[in-house]
Formats: C-alpha cells, structure tokens, sequence
C-alpha cells in the first residue's frame, strides 16, 4: 500500500483518494459541514488554514494544510514509483 504524506507526518492511502479539492465553493463547505456532523471527518490541517479537503472512497472527508496542487504532486509520485516496481 503507498501512503501519501498530506503534511505534518500525516499520512493516507494512496488508492482510497477520490480527490482534492479546494476548500472555498460553497457545495465543499457543504460536504464538510455533512462529513463532521456523521463524524467522518479528519482535521489533519494541525491548527493551520485548511487549503484542500480530501475525498476518500471511504466516505471519509480530510482536511489539509496543503494545497490540491502539492497533494496532486504527491501523488502522482506515488503512481510512478507504483509503475517503476511493476516494470
């Protein structure tokens, strides 16, 4: 399983993310309102602003210090080490 480093020494699986997002629209402020009241959500920001919101296929909703582009960058590098092991 390949983990990606979200900030702070918080990590998550690679395969379960749906996607980043930026937090500001309102319909992401909607499902992060939603995710906290079902108790799904994980504030992994550590006090910081929260920069991008993280949909897992797991229902869970994560919120990160970070920003979409950084996470995206991430893991990305995930998939090609991913592809490098296969070759």
């Amino acid at each position: 399983m390949k983990l990606i480093n979200i900030g702070f020494g918080s990590m998550i699986a690679a395969s379960r993310v749906l996607a980043f997002v930026d937090p500001d629209s309102a319909p992401i402020k909607r499902i992060v309102q939603e995710a906290r009241d079902r108790g799904m959500l994980v504030d992994a920001s550590y006090g910081r602003k929260t920069k991008s919101v993280i949909l897992m296929d797991t229902d869970h909703v994560i919120l990160s210090a970070l920003t979409p582009q950084a996470l995206s960058a991430r893991w990305e590098n995930t998939q090609d080490t991913e592809q490098e092991e296969k070759e």
